[in-house]
């Protein structure tokens, strides 16, 4: 079987990529001129073709004879909001586009969205895959309309999208500032410690995209995916903790106009140094909501596939990972 997986270069990419190579899957790795392959080095069955979501030529070319792709590029932080679109809502369209071309040798896409197009849950109780979505950042609404892009070829293309909630492991450097706060021993607290949280490991992550290809399912069938162990903001501190056999001795309560003001510096700084931030003022939006949190029973029954990693074992095999690559 042929694949095409868009995003290779990236954190989930790189592990999707992996378990396909190990699994004798030829892959086709679609990445820019500019992307840090490392993680893809030494893959006997994949193959890296140069593109990108905006180079619609490009994308032509790499749809050209295979049997499924896995949508898994996308920005999870950007200079300006329009970029988000631009990548994320836009670009989905154009790989749909591209995919309409070779849509009868396509057996199925599978579109990684993001729990961010479901929105907090007010309660602390996971919100079914068809309620309405709520998105409340720029990131989100871009994930909501690649979906919708999607949805909208369900017909003519069989498509399944995946949400999956917060994904770490090997690689990651999103949650990687918590195991350093962790480290230090000084860990600031955006949020409360009772809030809810569903997070999911990241080579379970790519098993479900993985399982998703194969699936007979409908199209346009979207499916959380998480670790089934819901969480408190504090069992997750607790997990790292116990993972790196530190404790933060200081844990301290950020105010909320310290978090606008810290979130306008790393705005200023990114603007002065022409890069991308995590922390913004939009991104504050989803730090201070109460509970994001999923429920991946859906998926189990109707994709094969069951989580095999639990948060505490995740932690564990993350934190020694990040050691061994000198990243703590």
């Amino acid at each position: 079987m042929r694949i095409l997986l868009t995003g290779a270069s990236g954190f989930l990419g790189s592990h999707i990529a992996e378990q396909l190579d190990q699994q004798g899957a030829d892959v086709r790795a679609l990445v820019r001129p500019t992307s840090d392959t490392r993680f893809l080095e030494g893959l006997e069955h994949v193959t890296l073709v140069a593109g990108a979501l905006s180079d619609k030529d490009s994308l032509l070319a790499a749809v050209e004879g295979v049997d499924g792709i896995i949508h898994a590029a996308g920005l999870v932080k950007a200079r300006r909001p329009a970029d988000f679109h631009r990548t994320n809502g836009q670009g989905t369209g154009n790989l749909l586009d591209a995919a309409k071309q070779n849509a009868q040798g396509i057996q199925r896409l599978v579109l990684v969205s993001s729990l961010a197009v479901m929105g907090p849950s007010e309660d602390g109780r996971p919100l079914p895959a068809d309620a309405p979505p709520n998105p409340v950042t720029h990131y989100g609404r871009s994930k909501l309309a690649a979906e919708q892009a999607a949805r909208a070829e369900a017909d003519s293309l069989p498509i399944t999208i995946i949400r999956p909630p917060i994904i770490y492991g090997p690689r990651d450097r999103e949650v990687l500032p918590f195991f350093k706060s962790v480290q230090l021993g000084v860990l600031p607290l955006t949020g409360s410690l009772n809030s809810a949280v569903s997070a999911i490991y990241v080579a379970d992550c790519a098993a479900a995209c993985i399982k998703a290809l194969d699936a007979d399912v409908p199209s346009g069938a979207t499916y959380f995916v998480e670790d089934g162990g819901l969480e408190t903001l504090g069992g997750l501190i607790t997990h790292i903790e116990n993972a790196l056999g530190k404790r933060a001795w200081l844990r301290v309560p950020v105010p909320r106009f310290l978090m606008y003001g810290a979130a306008l510096g790393s705005e200023f700084y990114g603007t002065v140094m022409g890069r991308a931030v995590m922390l913004t003022r939009d991104k504050l939006n989803e730090l201070l909501a109460a509970h994001w949190v999923c429920d991946s029973a859906e998926a189990q029954a109707a994709l094969g596939w069951k989580p095999r990693i639990s948060f505490a074992e995740g932690t564990r095999i993350t934190g020694a990972w990040y050691r061994r690559a000198g990243w703590l």
